[in-house]
């Protein structure tokens, strides 16, 4: 039966982690709807030709703001269902944390949509409490102040306070209230002061550290009594109007949610008994992302909708604050994870692949071939569907004695050659025979691992997905093109980093973690660009600049009214020169000594005059040139396109422009 986009979707997951956002187009090509179904789509191999074509070279980060306010409306509406279904009495008033991605045109495009529900923003530094105190000019929402504070903090957040914004600091430790409450009367603001609780509740998965008796922030029941107290005795109880808690990012399992919420909502009701006024239960962040979209409690899963998580939440509240006799407070969220993983996108080039197997039988040795080749052949020979598993044993016996009789020199190279070119030409008829079996036993498991073909692609891993590297997070990748065509090799995915950690081995699948992704072959001079979809959350931010690959370019792409495809804005990724002086390199005086260096060599006639030119101008122009491979002198710049420009104005800029423009004299 033919190979179909269909095929391709359930192989690659796409409706199960795609989330009504991905999906295949007839052409076979990977698109996203960011505004919602049935109001355009960005066909992502379209637009990454688009811009190669304009020298805006991958790998390259395509960021759809449109999609973060989706996921925000999502929330809204699920927990909007879920008060008026239960009679919930307080608001809705969810906050997006900055720290899960920072960009200027995320924050805005959500602060934007999310006035009229008076969606807010949360920060977690000083730096992050000045982005959000400039972006977020709505009374009506929240600006929460998580994290360690110092008094330069306290007093930034009661400075924000006085221009207008409701600023909420969160007591993270008992010596912050002095902080707080002294700046307070220095400045002479009221402020509106929130604790965060230590549960005792457990948190799950890769981050349930973050909650629990030694979790990194929060006050245990004693330091809240005391808190209140102090409050009390400086006569600022009345201030006293947040309760936070958070059980860990990407929490993938219902039941630890709605324990932590029995805790929380006891110890709400428990302050309002003892005369704050409270009004807000912020129950923090956590709600998952489901990257391998098996709806499990798996690490990189969920077993739980956006729906169910807010139906969950609602009634936990209700009951708590119902068996008090205590108003339904004002319910506040910091689902970052969830608001924008789905927002980014990934493309990266495959540059080359390498093949362990070798097509075609093993070669039959001549009469005074080594005895080693001849029982590998022989082996080979002997092969069927009942001795598979001997001749596996035999076969892996062969290459073990062929590299000890190397190691001891009784062995030449030619035959260690011949011996593992035999080797691998049977493992690749193994495979064969393996694949027609009902069962195969446990020891040949990691035979198709064994085979697996390399793939390099253009990117590092440790720069854009660095909790894969970190953490084991697990991502979609599949092609953004010729998803109608059956893929044929099974493959793992390397980087260009030289690391040997900087490789893709474990990829989506719905009953287990597959460890190779099934790909198509490459063609010659003919781009193979993979999508690496939902790394919007944390990736960018957290990026590393191993071997000194940095950033990658971005766009931010939306549909307009008419459904068509915009290129809303360029953002430049980061050059040779840039990263080499963040490891406190000057550019100018490296191309200086390259400089010196060629001109000694002039001077002692090694090299000819237009050999040094051209030497210390290669090194120049690598200067100006985007970190990854096969970019030589390219675009950089800043582009802004207006809605109807097509295409994009690119303002090109020479960031050498004050390096040397001739060849220096030796020091």
């Amino acid at each position: 039966m033919a190979w179909s986009i269909r095929d391709s979707a359930e192989l690659y997951g796409v409706p199960n982690w795609g989330q009504r956002l991905f999906s295949i187009n007839k052409a076979g090509r990977l698109c996203v709807e960011p505004a919602g179904p049935g109001r355009g789509t960005v066909d992502l191999y379209e637009l990454a030709q688009t811009l190669g074509e304009a020298d805006i070279a991958r790998p390259l980060l395509v960021r759809m703001p449109q999609v973060a306010a989706r996921r925000m409306k999502l929330l809204v509406d699920s927990f909007g269902r879920a008060f008026e279904s239960r009679g919930y009495t307080g608001r809705y008033r969810g906050v997006y944390p900055v720290k899960v991605n920072q960009s200027r045109g995320i924050v805005e495009e959500l602060m934007a949509s999310g006035a009229e529900h008076g969606f807010g923003l949360e920060a977690g530094s000083r730096a992050e409490l000045l982005v959000a105190a400039a972006m977020l000019e709505n009374p009506d929402a929240l600006l929460i102040c998580n994290g360690y504070k110092d008094r330069a903090f306290m007093e930034s957040a009661l400075m924000a306070r006085q221009l207008g914004r409701d600023t909420v600091v969160v007591i993270e430790k008992s010596s912050e209230i002095d902080l707080l409450l002294d700046a307070a009367d220095r400045l002479g603001v009221s402020p509106a002061i929130g604790v965060r609780a230590r549960l005792s509740s457990p948190g799950k998965g890769r981050w349930s550290s973050s909650a629990g008796d030694r979790a990194k922030f929060g006050l245990n029941a004693q330091a809240i009594v005391a808190l209140v107290a102090k409050l009390k005795a400086r006569g600022r109880l009345d201030c006293l109007r947040l309760l936070h808690f958070h059980i860990g990012s990407q929490v993938s399992s219902i039941r630890t949610v709605t324990h932590a919420l029995r805790e929380a909502g006891h110890l709400y009701c428990e302050l309002v008994r003892m005369g704050a006024p409270m009004g807000l239960l912020d129950i923090g962040g956590g709600l998952a992302v489901d990257y391998d979209g098996s709806r499990t409690d798996f690490e990189s899963s969920r077993n739980y909708s956006v729906r169910e998580y807010a139906d969950n939440v609602t009634a936990e509240i209700i009951d708590s604050c119902d068996a008090a006799g205590i108003p339904h407070p004002d319910l506040v969220t910091e689902s970052g994870r969830a608001t924008v993983a789905h927002c980014s996108v990934l493309l990266v080039d495959v540059l080359a692949a390498e093949s362990m197997a070798t097509a075609g039988p093993v070669a039959q040795p001549q009469d005074e071939g080594h005895p080693l080749l001849k029982e590998l052949y022989e082996a080979a020979q002997s092969l069927n569907d009942r001795n598979f598993q001997e001749v596996w044993h035999d076969a892996n016996d062969i290459r073990e004695r062929a590299r000890r009789e190397f190691e001891a020199g009784r062995l030449d190279l030619e035959t260690l050659a011949a011996v593992q070119d035999g080797y691998w030409r049977l493992c690749g008829r193994l495979r064969t025979v393996t694949a027609r079996q009902r069962y195969v036993p446990d020891d040949l498991e990691g035979l198709d691992g064994s085979l697996a073909d390399t793939y390099y692609a253009n990117f590092s891993i440790f720069q854009s997905l660095p909790d894969s590297w970190a953490l084991d997070q697990i991502f979609p990748v599949l092609p953004v093109h010729r998803l109608e065509e059956e893929p044929t090799r099974r493959v793992v995915i390397a980087d260009m980093t030289c690391d040997s950690d900087g490789k893709l081995s474990r990829f989506v699948d719905l009953r287990s973690v597959k460890k190779m992704l099934e790909l198509h072959a490459l063609r010659p001079d003919e781009p193979y660009v993979l999508a690496i979809p939902l790394v919007g959350a944390y990736q960018e931010i957290l990026g590393g600049l191993h071997n000194l690959f940095g950033k990658v370019h971005a766009v931010h792409a939306s549909v307009d009214e008419d459904g068509q495809t915009c290129i809303d804005a360029v953002i430049p990724g980061a050059t040779v020169d840039a990263v080499v002086r963040t490891v406190d390199y000057e550019p100018e005086e490296l191309l200086e000594r390259l400089a010196a260096a060629a001109q000694r060599r002039h001077a002692a006639g090694e090299l000819g005059l237009e050999e040094a030119r051209r030497a210390v101008d290669g090194f120049r122009a690598g200067l100006a040139s985007y970190t990854y491979l096969g970019s030589g002198t390219l675009w950089h710049g800043e582009c802004i396109a207006d809605a109807d420009d097509s295409p994009a104005r690119i303002a090109e800029i020479d960031p050498c422009s004050d390096l040397p423009s001739s060849l220096p004299s030796p020091a």
